[in-house]
């Protein structure tokens, strides 16, 4: 599966233009696409009214596209983040994009969030450093690199600082933990994975590492963001499917037979209850062995004081 994370979509945006890059994108071979939506400043008190409204009634979606939704938080003053969290139950996937090195270096080190996204198109103001990378990547946070910024109009300049940003995050990251998104506002600025691929390559991205970015380590940020928001402390995922009608009713049989009782004679073992009258205490297993050895010697009795010699009758 090749994952798309990062499609810019707005509340007013046109039906019909959504349509039209989903459609498109699904020809491209993209089979997870998320739409992401970009707020700055402080978070919104009610989350819930901020949530991308999807008219799933005039867009049409292609049947092998999976549609998420996406937040990109710009963090510029990281005083301002106090509720971070309301955004995780919110959205499939939260991104941070920090405008400085401080505010970097929280998202690395504590601020909750599923994806670091850098705008490459800008030069960037801080130096990437490899032990602050490391941190994240500790943390199971990738890094997001979007191509549409320096692809399709865009001067000399955004390609260039582009190309420039994307090789200093690789080299800080050694390569790992990267995913490459487009962000792209229109169809024109779409590409297919392989070219995504060869683009990487540009970059100093083997193709190996290239395609994990379009498919394994997009995948991992899906469901490494379910889990947070689904899961006990992102550890432990509940599930529970109900119990079927046959195990119900089997259950209630049982509780009827064992009357509560602790020790329970069902299924092939012995039934305490079976010989009780009514205000009778249930039989310990020792006593019921004392009975069926009783039982027993009774019927050896019985039967060796048979006569051993049997009269036969006379043929006739």
């Amino acid at each position: 599966m090749f994952y798309d994370l990062n499609l810019p979509y707005s509340n007013t945006a046109n039906p019909s233009e959504l349509s039209r890059n989903l459609s498109f994108s699904a020809e491209l071979g993209y089979n997870c696409i998320a739409l992401s939506r970009t707020l700055s400043g402080k978070v919104p008190t009610d989350v819930a009214a901020d949530v991308i409204s999807l008219p799933i009634a005039n867009v049409k979606v292609p049947a092998p596209v999976t549609l998420l939704t996406r937040i990109t938080f710009t963090i510029s003053d990281p005083s301002q983040n106090h509720r971070l969290s309301s955004l995780q139950s919110a959205y499939n996937i939260v991104a941070l994009r920090p405008t400085n090195e401080k505010a970097l270096s929280l998202c690395c080190q504590s601020l909750e969030c599923d994806l670091i996204s850098l705008d490459l198109s800008i030069r960037l103001p801080f130096i990437l450093k490899f032990k602050t990378m490391a941190a994240a990547l500790q943390r199971g946070i990738r890094f997001e690199i979007c191509y549409a910024g320096g692809v399709i109009g865009a001067g000399t300049e955004a390609r260039r600082n582009l190309i420039s940003g994307a090789t200093a995050l690789i080299r800080a990251t050694r390569g790992r933990g990267i995913i490459i998104s487009s962000e792209a506002k229109s169809a024109l600025g779409l590409r297919g994975p392989w070219d995504v691929v060869n683009l990487a390559a540009v970059w100093g991205l083997s193709q190996e590492r290239g395609k994990e970015a379009v498919c394994e380590e997009a995948r991992k940020v899906v469901q490494l963001a379910r889990l947070k928001r689904e899961s006990f402390r992102g550890v432990v995922d509940v599930i529970f499917g109900g119990d079927s009608p046959k195990q119900d009713q089997a259950q209630k049989e049982k509780s009827a037979v064992t009357n509560g009782l602790k020790r329970k004679a069902v299924d092939g073992e012995l039934d305490v209850s079976a010989g009780m009258k009514d205000g009778e205490k249930p039989l310990s297993k020792t006593q019921m062995k004392k009975r069926a050895r009783r039982a027993k010697q009774e019927a050896s009795t019985t039967k060796s004081s048979e006569p051993i010699n049997a009269k036969i009758p006379h043929e006739t």
